[in-house]
């Protein structure tokens, strides 16, 4: 099988799998326990904690969490309390469904207008913001179309509009992929293992260390009273180990990737096919087989062995794409989307193997080559 659709979850590692399975298996020991073995386990996880946190300038912590989107809830209900609160109409919906219902609950929600790429409209975005705004969250990586959005940039023009702004980025798309570390303009930044082929159940919610947010969960005071549970060891050793692997060849991963997806798209132009995102992420390739609907296309896809995508996951019961409705394609183009993305282990054999099969049932579909 050719797995292409890596922005909805990766193959986790061998070895973070046999760490995962170490800590359930023999090191399964409490690491809020006393004695010596649970002491042993709790510093496992801090050097988890310590190898994530060298990805990011001095003076962040961060709050372990269930996944991505419990990250970015934990920052969105902590700060929009009072005032008003932006975002785009490009976010994952781990964010956008929470600034819908806070909208809903009679809050100041606000949403900035997107480009044709699924970037944000700065213009639009930075005139939402007023002297009342007290939170604003833009995704880095489009989970959708790719497009990167210049959070260091953005964050900086709000700021000198109101200091006070607390803003947040989404990060899943982008940690361990984009090879630059995020600026201090970043208040909070959220990130997960399995989009980097750690394993399921464990996010991050990277933060400021004299940023307070409230907890979304109560308990035992486990992460210094930020997120009560039992700590999810197995997937935070391997979200560590996920973390070291892709970052000790991430530049070059970046430049091989990009040259990967370029070739991909080489093939793929031909008539029907629109492309959706110029310049976006290497690793996210949005299009549209324009006319044709895109899960035919995928199960098509399938008989050749090849996974691709139709958009996110997390929207896929819906006809169409939200985020490319926001960016104002018409119902040919949402029909026929797909999303192909790819891994710091796609090959390039694998890569130019689906594209000619991609093409090939685009072009039956249309009736350009017989069935």
């Amino acid at each position: 099988m050719i797995y292409l659709d890596n922005a909805a979850t990766t193959r986790p590692l061998d070895k973070a799998v046999a760490e995962a399975e170490r800590y359930l298996k023999e090191e399964y020991f409490n690491p809020s326990a006393l004695y010596s073995v649970g002491l042993k386990v709790k510093e496992s996880e801090q050097n988890a904690r310590k190898s994530i946190l060298s990805r990011f300038p001095l003076g962040y912590d961060l709050i372990f969490t269930s996944c991505g989107s419990e990250a970015d809830n934990t920052a969105i209900f902590s700060f929009c309390k009072r005032g008003n609160a932006v975002t785009t109409y490009g976010e994952h919906s781990a964010v956008y469904e929470c600034f819908n219902k806070l909208k809903n609950s009679g809050f100041d929600a606000r949403f900035a207008a997107l480009n044709g790429d699924g970037s944000v409209n700065e213009e639009d975005l930075l005139s939402l913001v007023d002297e009342k705004t007290a939170f604003v969250s833009v995704v880095h990586v489009n989970n959708e179309t790719g497009a990167v959005n210049d959070i260091d940039g953005l964050a900086e023009k709000i700021k000198r509009k109101n200091p006070s702004v607390i803003f947040h980025s989404d990060g899943v798309q982008a940690f361990g992929k984009i090879p630059r570390k995020i600026s201090d303009k970043i208040d909070l930044y959220s990130i997960s293992a399995h989009k980097i082929n750690g394993v399921k159940g464990v996010g991050a919610l990277v933060k400021k260390k004299n940023i307070n947010i409230t907890p979304l969960i109560y308990g035992g005071g486990q992460e210094n009273g930020l997120r009560s549970g039992t700590e999810n060891v197995f997937g935070i050793t391997s979200f560590g180990i996920a973390t070291e692997e892709c970052f000790k060849n991430i530049e070059s991963d970046y430049l091989r990737i990009g040259e990967i997806k370029e070739k991909f798209r080489e093939i793929l132009r031909v008539d029907g096919v629109r492309f959706i995102a110029d310049k976006s992420s290497p690793y996210i390739l949005s299009l549209s087989a324009v006319g044709l609907r895109g899960e035919v296309v995928q199960h098509m896809m399938e008989d050749f062995g090849v996974v691709i995508g139709t958009g996110s996951a997390c929207s896929s019961r819906k006809r169409h794409s939200r985020i490319l409705s926001c960016c104002g394609y018409d119902d040919k183009t949402l029909d026929g989307a797909l999303r192909i993305s790819f891994s710091r282990f796609t090959t390039e054999e694998e890569a130019i193997f689906a594209a000619e099969k991609l093409k090939e049932c685009i072009l039956k579909l249309k009736g350009v080559m017989k069935v």
